[in-house]
């Protein structure tokens, strides 16, 4: 897949990886993306956080991309694919670039390190040497609740001058933070909101978009909001937005993506809500309140 010159937006989608007993559930892999790839969405994100990167290996990851491609391309769905990368070895981390470099991915989404809190000099300096070692377009993600580093805005737009640093997804926590990158950012250069709960609110100050989990679920309606947004129709998407806010309180009110894994399974798309330890499936209490919304939302 070749980059688009254009500048990265609308709703993407960080997808989950289903396993079931202890494998990578490819039947259900092949039904998700069939599925997605009906509905309004402008990227995929594969190996993310959503989609247990961390627990899968590189063959794994490798299968994955090859059987989301397949099926983008039986249903003629032709958008971004990104695969996410993370950890704390610059040196680990080129590497995965040249293992990864014949995969059929437009590009990466890279968390900055996580645990060693590296200073912005040693940010700056990370994502510089993984700038160069690939061609592919890379988006930065920035969330320090659970790398323990926060990627400041400053570094954040020197970066942004590498023709090949095209965005970032952003959930750095912090609103004021937020809003200045989107204030400052070059055009060329894309805000991703991360941060589920502030969907609305970061469209309505400016970002070009959201990377948005909560989206497996409703997803028309999330992309409505945006749309409404785009065309100047701001009570509109407020409105629907009051009735879409309590999705991603359901959606995180157990550590993720466990909870839309269990949406997705009783939803029929997937054949188990089965995660890899550390990551365990919901308590009995959510997974009673995720079927309640269910037939809330009629899904």
């Amino acid at each position: 897949m070749e980059a688009s010159p254009s500048v990265l937006s609308g709703l993407w989608l960080p997808l989950i990886t289903p396993f079931r007993d202890g494998m990578l559930d490819e039947r259900s892999l092949r039904r998700l993306v069939t599925h997605f790839a009906a509905q309004p969405i402008d990227g995929l994100i594969l190996g993310a956080t959503t989609g247990e990167g961390m627990a899968l290996d590189d063959e794994e990851a490798k299968r994955l991309v090859s059987i989301t491609n397949e099926a983008l391309s039986a249903a003629g769905k032709h958008i971004p694919l990104y695969v996410g990368l993370c950890g704390s070895d610059t040196r680990k981390l080129v590497k995965a670039l040249e293992r990864t470099a014949s995969w059929h991915i437009t590009g990466y989404l890279i968390a900055c390190p996580y645990y060693t809190r590296p200073s912005q000099r040693g940010l700056f300096s990370h994502f510089s040497a993984l700038a160069d070692s690939t061609e592919r377009p890379i988006l930065l993600y920035n969330i320090p609740y659970r790398t323990g580093v926060n990627l400041c805005n400053e570094t954040m737009l020197q970066l942004a001058e590498r023709t090949n640093v095209v965005g970032v997804k952003d959930c750095s926590a912090d609103s004021a933070q937020s809003f200045d990158l989107l204030r400052h950012k070059p055009a060329q250069f894309a805000v991703f909101t991360g941060e589920d709960h502030l969907f609305y609110s970061a469209l309505a100050h400016g970002a070009d978009g959201g990377i948005t989990a909560s989206a497996h679920v409703q997803t028309p309606a999330f992309a409505a909001i945006r749309n409404k947004l785009l065309s100047g129709d701001h009570v509109g998407a407020l409105t629907d937005w009051k009735l879409l806010a309590d999705v991603p309180r359901v959606l995180f009110a157990e550590p993720s993506p466990g909870p839309v894994k269990h949406w997705l399974w009783r939803a029929g798309l997937i054949d188990s809500p089965e995660m890899r330890l550390p990551m365990v499936p919901v308590t009995a209490e959510l997974a009673s309140r995720i079927d309640q919304a269910r037939i809330r939302w009629g899904s």
